[in-house]
């Protein structure tokens, strides 16, 4: 089978399209045909490494400490059940499903292994409605915007504002807060003005133009789906019993929460997102209804990986990047 392997951290000539052995099947596995899967913020940022030190050493030790041990990134994907393991009962050969890979990542491939059940990535039934393309740029994205916006505990009538919303999470976020019952302001870039209106926010900010920090507007909840607020300015511009919500903490973020939770009655939260069957049928089914709408930015192919992740890193994508894969007997 064709896949993307990672043999070089930072630059984009160390993704390198190979032939390799299809994975093994386990007995609590479903092998998976992908059919869709996607490049994401996270994808680029374990690729160049951009981590602090202290979550470094891990990852090194973990993937390898010179160079990546021929690791295949992805990881959120569609596709078809090819075979099922032994033990596995709730997936049958032919399903159309959608998953995560957890950490062992390899979703840019013809095909991967997944555990039918596991505490560290979700796989589920896709909805015949649901595209593959759609299905596969929902469950990282969606999912983060689903635990941060519950953690929120947003209320109708509630003023919203979002950093980074015109990216997978926060477009996510976006028609969330909306259904929630908020106000919404969405920040990012004017490239994204559009489609964050088109998403359902009440009012837009162009961070390149305006901070929201310097505004006199105060919010019930302000999201930092990217981690780059300035920690100060975004508690002064949160309303008594406000919540800042942050996806991506930085190390002073956490500290200075911890220790300004005991000095005010304003909440910063944080938190590792817990990837549920349940929830990721809950936004499946949301966009199977027209009730959420899935925000595809550009599509590639398997071959054109680079520069998928090329236009990732550098020019700031639109919701998500979708790779759709073309298996040999498909393009004959």
């Amino acid at each position: 089978m064709q896949a993307v392997v990672w043999t070089k951290y930072g630059s984009l000539d160390g993704l390198e399209l190979h032939d390799i052995p299809k994975p093994q099947l386990k007995d609590d596995e479903a092998l998976v045909k992908v059919h869709a899967t996607t490049i994401t913020a996270g994808d680029y940022e374990i690729r160049t490494q951009r981590f602090p030190l202290w979550l470094l050493i891990p990852l090194r030790l973990y993937m390898g400490v010179l160079r990546p041990r021929n690791i295949v990134l992805g990881q959120e994907f569609s596709g078809e059940v090819e075979a099922v393991g032994n033990k596995v009962t709730q997936f049958s050969i032919g399903d159309a499903v959608v998953g995560t890979t957890g950490p062992g990542l390899g979703g840019h491939a013809e095909y991967i292994t997944i555990p039918a059940k596991s505490d560290e990535g979700v796989l589920t039934i896709k909805p015949d409605i649901v595209s593959f393309e759609e299905a596969a740029a929902v469950p990282v994205g969606g999912l983060e915007a689903l635990y941060f916006m519950r953690k929120a505990n947003i209320q109708p009538n509630e003023k919203v504002l979002i950093v980074g919303a015109g990216g997978s999470i926060g477009s996510y976020a976006i028609q969330l807060a909306k259904m929630f019952g908020a106000e919404v302001t969405g920040v990012d870039n004017a490239k994204k003005q559009t489609l964050m209106k088109s998403l359902g926010a009440d009012y837009v900010i162009d961070y390149t133009q305006t901070d929201f920090t310097k505004q006199n507007t105060t919010y019930d909840v302000i999201f930092d789906v990217i981690g780059k607020s300035p920690y100060s300015g975004s508690m002064a511009r949160l309303k008594s019993g406000g919540r800042y919500v942050l996806a991506n903490p930085r190390v002073m973020h956490i500290i200075r929460g911890r220790v300004f939770a005991d000095k005010s009655n304003k909440r910063v939260i944080f938190g590792q997102v817990h990837q549920l069957e349940d929830d990721l049928n809950y936004l499946l089914n949301l966009i199977a209804t027209d009730m959420l709408k899935v925000v595809i930015d550009k599509r590639y192919s398997l071959g054109e990986i680079s520069e998928a992740h090329h236009y990732v890193e550098t020019e700031g994508k639109s919701g998500n990047v979708v790779i759709n894969i073309i298996h040999g007997d498909e393009a004959m």
